[in-house]
């Protein structure tokens, strides 16, 4: 539990307590934030008024890219089915695809822009998705990436479908999007790519399959840890509004300021618009903001053109006050709560679909008509094909009678399926859980990629059909 005092509540002597930091972030939205976001119209300029669930939702995670780059296969590949446990533990949201070449001259109806933008200030974590085999970034994709600006720690970037191009082809086109990317994100850091195939297709090429493992496994780790650190996300998220909502309070403040009382309000007001880089430097110099806090400079002066100028409101010292205490005294105070809070829960990591077993197996990782074959057989229907794999299985190396994982990994990456699905492969076959395949889970574990590879459905859990004789009590 957390206690301070509030500005109201200081003069009171009465303290404010907070169970939570989702409790302590509404409390100082609507006590200190909210009212200087009201008073200089915060909302019609840049993002609407947050709402309660804005601060208690679970975390999100928002994937954009043009058409065809994977984003709805990147979906079925973490979050395959419903109900889903991916979906206890976080939200996914798929994006309209960005448009190209010829297809960016029809009008969407809305400004697809600053809908992604209004997401980004939301969500967790914000996926970039490039097509590696026909790469390129078109207008409204650039844009997009603009419209982003200040959200760059939430951005992560995929460079998919690697698995297409050679080796040497894919460093070039690894280099060429770093570039491109260096010309519109502006930030010194520079954007975490990962690479790979995030389907569940064999490998076309497989020549990098360890690297796309290393990329996948670091992606998933990178989305697994984002419960435990969402409270933290939605402090800094509410930082950086009331940043800009101080901002914006001096912008709409000095344009009343400069207006005439009578006349010619029309004439001084296309002045002001124009000249609105000018006040950006005034007000950056007067008040030590940074450059980076203030709002774009053409999106500013396009809805100026459309407000009433006369109706905007002069400076407000008390509302300002109360945002500066929240940022330098509450913020710091509730940064103890997001501690105690992350180490008193146990550790949250997303759990199902392709994170089902990240950890488990030598894969580094877990419902169709392809599992249900034979399950009116009396017989294990995976004895038909058993000679065949028991002959793969002796050559294997067993001891006493069982190969290692590391030995089984060599022989089923031979289907060029990715590690996602020959990781839930592997969790199906090792039945007895201890890390190693008899000849009995070996030849399951080939049935199992033969099903995949004739362009069925994984089961979910191993039907009762598919048990080895001999492991049916373990299962049970």
């Amino acid at each position: 539990m957390f206690t301070w005092l509030g500005h109201d509540e200081r003069q009171r002597k009465d303290p404010e307590v907070f169970q939570t930091v989702s409790e302590g972030l509404k409390k100082l939205y609507r006590t200190k934030l909210l009212p200087l976001e009201e008073h200089y119209k915060f909302h019609e300029f840049h993002s609407p008024a947050l709402e309660n669930a804005d601060f208690d939702n679970k975390p999100m995670v928002l994937l954009v890219g043009q058409y065809s780059t994977g984003k709805t296969t990147f979906i079925r590949l973490i979050c395959a089915q419903l109900p889903n446990p991916v979906l206890e533990s976080i939200s996914i949201i798929d994006t309209p695809g960005i448009l190209s070449g010829e297809k960016q001259r029809t009008s969407r109806g809305y400004d697809f822009a600053a809908v992604l933008e209004w997401f980004a200030e939301r969500v967790d974590r914000i996926i970039l998705l490039f097509d590696a085999h026909k790469l390129d970034i078109s207008d409204e994709f650039s844009d997009v990436i603009k419209a982003l600006k200040n959200h760059e720690d939430k951005i992560r970037v995929v460079l998919n479908k690697a698995d297409q191009i050679e080796t040497q082809q894919l460093m070039r086109v690894y280099g060429a999007l770093m570039w491109s990317l260096g010309k519109i994100v502006n930030t010194p850091e520079v954007l975490r790519v990962y690479i790979g195939s995030f389907w569940s297709h064999p490998l076309l090429i497989p020549d990098n399959r360890k690297l796309f493992e290393a990329e996948e496994q670091d992606l998933f780790r990178d989305i697994q840890g984002l419960p435990r650190n969402a409270a933290l996300r939605k402090l800094n998220d509410l930082i950086k509004r009331a940043r800009l909502a101080k901002v914006h309070a001096y912008i709409i403040s000095s344009l009343k300021r400069e207006m005439p009382s009578v006349f010619g309000k029309d004439n001084k007001k296309k002045e002001l618009v124009k000249n609105l880089r000018v006040i950006y430097g005034r007000i950056e110099r007067e008040h030590q903001i940074s450059p980076g806090d203030f709002p774009n400079l053409k999106k500013m002066q396009e809805l100026l053109h459309a407000q009433d100028f006369s109706k905007f409101q002069p400076i407000k010292i008390k509302l300002l006050d109360a945002v500066e205490d929240m940022l330098a005294k509450d913020i710091a105070k509730l940064m103890v709560l997001v501690r105690k809070e992350e180490s008193d829960k146990p550790i949250q990591t997303v759990k199902g679909g392709a994170f089902e077993g990240t950890l488990q197996g030598p894969f580094g990782h877990g419902y169709g008509e392809g599992a249900g074959e034979g399950i009116d057989d009396i017989n294990w229907v995976v004895a038909r094909d058993k000679p065949v794999y028991d002959e793969i299985f002796y050559t294997l190396s067993p001891i006493d009678g069982k190969i290692t994982g590391a030995n089984a990994k060599k022989e089923l990456v031979k289907s060029k399926l990715p590690n996602t699905v020959l990781g839930k492969i592997w969790k199906l076959s090792d039945i007895d859980k201890d890390g190693m395949l008899d000849d009995e889970e070996f030849a399951l574990a080939n049935h199992l990629v033969k099903i995949k590879l004739e362009g069925h459905e994984l089961p979910s859990e191993l039907p009762v059909h598919l048990v080895p004789p001999s492991k049916r009590k373990l299962a049970e």
